[in-house]
């Protein structure tokens, strides 16, 4: 059973900066692309990230690119989310979830919702 954990939440001041952890169990963490999603109060969910199974093909929304690093450590089985400049726009429970991602389209797509962690809430707000 695919799971993921993301502690890390909390509330931060605008202009302020957060890191995000994503712990993965229930899959082979290092044969995965992963993303991090979000889902802003009465919004859909928002793709904003993705990396490749060895740390490549970084990609970023751009609502948060140049704000926001990803990164994986594959020996740890995590994922990170290093946020910077937080806008209370960034208020979302934030999710990571394995992805593929596809050449065709330079893009990623996260698996289906069910096996996702329950997220963490990141609240930018003074």
């Amino acid at each position: 059973q695919v799971q993921t954990v993301e502690p890390g939440g909390g509330l931060v001041q605008p202009g302020g900066s957060l890191t995000l952890s994503c712990a993965a169990s229930g899959f082979t963490f290092s044969n995965y692309p992963m993303s991090w999603i979000r889902q802003a109060p009465a919004k859909a969910l928002e793709w904003i990230s993705g990396i490749d199974k060895d740390g490549g093909t970084i990609k970023y929304a751009d609502s948060v690119k140049g704000r926001f690093t990803i990164s994986r450590d594959n020996a740890k089985n995590m994922l990170y989310l290093q946020m910077n400049s937080l806008e209370p726009e960034d208020t979302a429970v934030y999710y990571c979830a394995p992805s593929t991602y596809y050449t065709t389209t330079d893009s990623y797509r996260y698996s289906p919702r069910d096996s996702w962690g329950q997220g963490t809430q990141v609240t930018v707000s003074s």
